[in-house]
């Protein structure tokens, strides 16, 4: 028997609300995780049931929806996960930013729903030294949960998270803790990074244009009115032939013209249409 009720009408009510504010669909499937994981919540604020907790989140919004939100929204990730892009993006785009920002000397890329920060720094680490000082090369890392914005921002990492990294990547960008158990990301990689926190679903204040948009392994928490708008919204803030990256588990329909599909869940930004 479970610690905490959870109605059929509850499950409906915390679905509705996640998607209205986030956009992320919570089929029945996800019932299960979402009881796990906002039983936590229930039980911090000493309620006895899933109905009270709504009621609760109703009455003072203030305090607990940021913890709502952070509960629901998932944070998988590692370094240099999906590596082909990163291949990708130091073979290919990188010699083409160098030519088409040598007057300007300005680039910019943006991890939408960057988690903890993995993503970022093997964004900043495959760019590495590969521009000339004077340039002004920034990461743009955004993400929903502001609990892991705080972790990417503080640059710390167990000996687990940091498996995907070689002993180069680690001696470069990493500072070891003594007893081997920390990694700590070098100043010169966190002061590339920029953590802010934003949902995807409200004005974006930002006006770009970005070079490169890495948005990987968030769309699949939408439904496809959603995506669409966001694919929209990304061909805007994108530069001209600029690139965007999803998941691999992610598709964009072939409607889609704006964008040229180059294979392996990699995108051009196309001419206007």
């Amino acid at each position: 028997m479970k610690e905490f009720l959870m109605t059929d009408e509850d499950f409906s009510s915390i679905s509705r609300r996640v998607y209205e504010t986030c956009g992320i669909v919570l089929g029945p499937h996800k019932r299960d995780m979402v009881y796990s994981r906002l039983a936590r919540r229930v039980r911090a604020n000493g309620l006895s049931s899933f109905a009270d907790y709504l009621a609760f989140l109703n009455e003072e919004p203030d305090a607990e929806f940021s913890h709502f939100i952070n509960a629901i929204t998932t944070n998988l990730t590692s370094f240099f996960r999906e590596v082909h892009h990163f291949d990708f993006l130091h073979q290919k785009v990188l010699p083409e930013l160098k030519l088409k920002h040598k007057t300007d000397k300005r680039v910019r890329i943006w991890s939408a729903g960057c988690s903890t920060g993995e993503e970022a720094y093997s964004i900043a680490m495959t760019i590495g030294n590969a521009f000339p000082a004077d340039w002004d090369v920034k990461v743009l890392a955004t993400d929903l949960d502001s609990n892991v914005l705080h972790k990417g921002q503080e640059g710390i990492y167990n000996s687990a998270s940091v498996t995907g990294l070689n002993s180069e990547h680690l001696k470069k960008w990493f500072m070891g803790s003594p007893d081997g158990t920390q990694y700590k990301v070098k100043e010169t990689l966190r002061s590339s990074v920029y953590f802010k926190r934003l949902n995807l679903l409200e004005p974006w204040p930002m006006k770009g244009p970005f070079d490169v948009i890495f948005c990987r392994n968030v769309l699949i928490y939408f439904d496809k009115a959603t995506k669409d708008r966001l694919f929209e919204n990304f061909y805007q803030l994108l530069a001209e032939q600029g690139y965007l990256f999803i998941g691999h588990s992610e598709t964009m329909g072939k409607e889609h013209l704006e964008f040229k599909n180059l294979g392996r869940t990699m995108y051009q930004k196309a001419a206007q249409i």
